[in-house]
């Protein structure tokens, strides 16, 4: 642990999506480690505040509200950097990243560390940004080897200053538990439905055209589905309008936004998702975590979690025929196979992703740069 063992969080927003959600347990296990945690959002929060605020964690915003230019936010998180003076500024998604770096313009940070959580973040400006303002940051780090290597590849980062390191997840929050299944789905009514879960935002990225368009199809060529899609979104009444169309509203529950995602991933028999592209999501990470099977387009990090034909099944984003005939596969499989799958998914989360092995990697490279930062400081001297 750093004589200062301050640690401040700069993300672009807190809503209940992956990178903040990940970022939000990251910031809590290790205010349990003994590190001075704050965060600060771009956006005014939408979520975690108070639990945050229960493990004494504050969180401040720049409130950005506005898409026109505007120093103010620039000039008040310099300010609070320079008052609480942390050993380390670690920032989450681009919007922040490049905040963050512009900041050090005018702010001294001991130590700046830039994470990305999407495989695309927005189109080439904000790659060609992110090249030209490498040298404000000491590292930047990717939750999927796919997109670190794409970084590199399209010269936003150079090889040597970029690292991977995964999302993790609660892997004793996240674990199937038989008598909760049970009750989840008698209280869901599913009866003997197959049911497949698909968590996430209602948004392009996430494609649910393609999923409800492959779900007419398993519809079709089996009785037995039930999908239910927990999440909310902008995109939400287009989906109920399509599902209407597809004539598939009967057998599809929009559950909007839940806070009981492992109880509806114990009531699944499978998850499901059919997005467009992804950096390492957390919903295949906690899905496999349950032993649950998943099928997902094979896009960013989703391989990296889902191992074709061993615990899960990938297709081609974009075809929902090849995803509808992947999720017929998984249901006509026997019992024991798909159990077998789930499982095989599960150990490769206990082994790889656990909240705790992840924790380790990010205290282990704090350690590692602020050592190499103190010894270059030593040697200039």
């Amino acid at each position: 642990m750093p004589v200062n063992n301050r640690l401040l969080f700069v993300i672009t927003g807190l809503a209940v999506g992956g990178a903040e959600t990940q970022m939000t347990r990251i910031a809590t296990r290790l205010r349990q480690r003994g590190w001075i945690v704050r965060i600060v959002t771009l956006l005014p929060p939408k979520a975690y505040v108070q639990h945050l605020a229960q493990s004494d964690i504050s969180v401040d915003t720049l409130n950005i509200r506005y898409k026109l230019p505007d120093p103010c936010p620039l000039l008040r998180l310099a300010r609070i950097i320079r008052s609480w003076k942390p050993s380390i500024v670690h920032s989450h998604m681009v919007h922040a990243n490049l905040l963050a770096r512009i900041t050090r313009f005018i702010s001294p940070m001991p130590l700046l560390m830039c994470t990305a959580h999407n495989i695309n973040e927005g189109g080439r400006l904000r790659e060609i940004l992110y090249r030209v303002t490498d040298r404000l940051c000491d590292l930047t780090t990717h939750v999927c080897r796919e997109g670190a290597e794409r970084y590199v590849r399209i010269k936003a980062v150079p090889a040597h200053k970029i690292r991977h390191v995964p999302n993790g997840v609660d892997v004793e929050a996240f674990r199937p538990d038989p008598v909760a299944r049970q009750q989840i789905r008698a209280q869901l009514g599913v009866d003997d439905h197959f049911v497949w879960l698909a968590v996430g935002r209602l948004e392009a990225q996430k494609d649910y055209p393609n999923l409800l368009n492959a779900f007419a199809t398993v519809r079709a060529r089996s009785s037995a589905g039930l999908l239910l899609i927990a999440g909310d979104g902008p995109l939400r009444a287009d989906m109920e309008r399509l599902a209407n169309t597809l004539g598939i509203q009967d057998w599809l529950r929009f559950l909007g936004m839940r806070r009981d995602i492992p109880q509806l991933m114990n009531a699944a028999d499978a998850c499901v998702l059919s997005s467009s592209y992804e950096g390492l999501p957390m919903v295949l990470l906690e899905a496999h975590s349950m032993a649950l099977p998943i099928v997902a387009t094979d896009v960013g990090g989703n391989s990296e979690i889902v191992t074709d034909g061993v615990t899960g099944l990938l297709v081609a984003p974009h075809d929902s025929d090849a995803l509808a005939e992947a999720m017929v596969n998984l249901m006509r499989m026997d019992a024991h196979s798909r159990r077998q799958m789930g499982l095989a998914g599960r150990q490769h989360i206990v082994e790889n992703y656990s909240m705790e092995f992840v924790i380790d990697t990010w205290e282990a490279l704090y350690h590692e740069l602020l050592e190499a930062k103190a010894r270059g400081s030593r040697h200039r001297a």
